[in-house]
């Protein structure tokens, strides 16, 4: 059966558990560059790097950028470079200076709320009912839950307000990327991965080499998370997340935002031999509750089967 925003089937839910996993490790990697790089190279490092990457494997696999024809795709194709291959990644990276990470992690909860009225104006095949209204805003309790106060605790820096607003700046373009994605003209995902970040490093290194000056060298502690970061949440991440898009709707891969913390409590278990605490265990349920709420429909209608 086809997938549909109502009916996004098992593939779409092993894609978004699977980007949930990677993109928990963004925040980390992102933050151990910034301690060797100044915000604006970890920003260009990351789309650069990916832009590389992604652009290689098109080549490979015979869906090389100069395929993608027309005036629309290419007009498309820089707005949405310009803000989520951009705007987005130079906001997180500024912003994760000034505030926690669980601040950060709390602003990326909240992609999925931006992208409800967005979509039920942009997307309305999607159906933005009562229920994943309701779905999504218990999914976001949880997610306060989860995280804990520690969120708004304030961090001491200077900038902190400032800090606060680009992270959640970074969400509002994420969250418009993704109802761009959904109308963008029909193009392979890996080619449209590969065009969107060409445009991001396009913009994004010569501002840059103006502002911080030449970079320092890869290898080293930043530099190998700053290449983990491109290459792993940047680069493959931006093929499956085109990918679920295109296949299941961008209120479905906003779901992404509510497993990202989970899946971090989930390696802190494993890893670190971290404790569970009454908090993250209630967070943890709301978030679930929230998952399946908003969709109930689908559930309910294979199970009916």
């Amino acid at each position: 059966m086809t997938a549909t925003p109502d009916h996004p089937g098992l593939k779409n839910w092993l894609s978004i558990m699977f980007l949930g996993v990677i993109w928990g490790s963004a925040f980390l990697s992102t933050k151990m560059a910034l301690d060797g790089f100044g915000p604006w190279w970890v920003a260009s490092g990351r789309v650069g790097i990916a832009a590389l990457t992604v652009t290689a494997l098109v080549a490979a696999s015979g869906q090389g950028i100069n395929q993608i024809k027309g005036q629309r795709s290419w007009i498309f194709f820089t707005a949405f470079g310009s803000i989520s291959a951009t705007g987005a990644l130079a906001l997180l990276a500024w912003g994760q200076q000034h505030v926690s990470s669980a601040f950060a992690g709390i602003a990326m909860g909240a992609i999925p709320l931006m992208i409800l009225p967005l979509a039920y104006i942009f997307s309305p095949d999607e159906g933005i009912g009562p229920r994943r209204i309701a779905g999504f805003c218990v999914g976001f309790i949880g997610l306060v839950v989860l995280v804990g106060p520690q969120a708004f605790v304030s961090s001491g820096a200077n900038l902190e307000s400032w800090g606060r607003l680009a992270c959640i700046g970074c969400g509002c373009l994420y969250a418009i990327g993704s109802v761009l994605t959904r109308r963008s003209p029909s193009t392979p995902p890996i080619a449209f991965a590969a065009a969107t970040l060409c445009i991001g490093t396009i913009i994004l290194v010569p501002i840059a080499y103006m502002v911080e000056g030449s970079p320092t060298g890869l290898m080293n502690k930043a530099g190998y998370a700053l290449i983990y970061a491109a290459l792993v949440p940047t680069a493959i991440g931006a093929i499956w997340r085109v990918q679920i898009i295109k296949s299941a709707g961008s209120v479905f891969m906003s779901l992404t935002s509510y497993m990202v913390p989970v899946w971090s409590v989930i390696f802190g278990m494993l890893l670190l031999d971290e404790r569970i605490s009454g908090p993250m265990v209630v967070g943890m349920c709301f978030i679930l509750l929230g998952i399946g709420l908003s969709q109930s429909r689908a559930l309910l209608t294979k199970h009916r089967r």
